[in-house]
């Protein structure tokens, strides 16, 4: 288990109704491992194996001209997102790098933005070079505004 998936059972098991002040704290505390990523206000909803949602609530900092949240503040939370399914996911002798991204903009994002990261067991099992990890973004309603893979490279760490 790596330091971020460590830190994510500490935090969302403090005892507190449904781990809502773990989860801020987490988010918080994760958001400074790359420091952009505090730039969309991020909340982690649930992070584990092969699964991570990351919210990004609709505000004046993540909105474009139009008053929708920008379609980068929406790839910022997938990587966001990804970079916790991964971390939750990748075996102890494995390390791994964002290799590209191939995302399609599906629908105007109106609302806060459920930002998901998802793979299958089966991928980390084999891992060793180009890893996708299938992304999408919601809306509350179910409305996916934004889809698309976020290719990881993933390597055996050197001895």
């Amino acid at each position: 288990m790596t330091q971020v998936h460590n830190l994510w059972k500490t935090t969302t098991g403090l005892p507190v109704v449904g781990g809502t002040i773990g989860k801020r704290v987490f988010s918080i505390a994760f958001a400074q491992k790359a420091p952009y990523f505090a730039t969309i206000h991020p909340r982690v909803t649930e992070m584990g194996p092969n699964h991570c949602e990351v919210v990004i609530p609709k505000r004046r900092s993540v909105q474009n001209h139009i008053g929708t949240v920008h379609a980068i503040a929406m790839c910022n939370g997938l990587e966001m997102a990804m970079g916790g399914l991964a971390e939750s996911t990748i075996p102890s002798s494995k390390r791994w790098i964002p290799k590209g991204m191939s995302i399609s903009y599906t629908a105007k994002a109106t609302g806060d933005v459920t930002c998901i990261a998802e793979t299958d067991q089966e991928q980390w099992d084999t891992a060793e070079g180009d890893l996708p990890v299938r992304v999408r973004g919601e809306l509350a309603d179910g409305t996916v505004v934004i889809e698309g893979t976020i290719t990881l490279w993933v390597t055996s760490k050197k001895k």
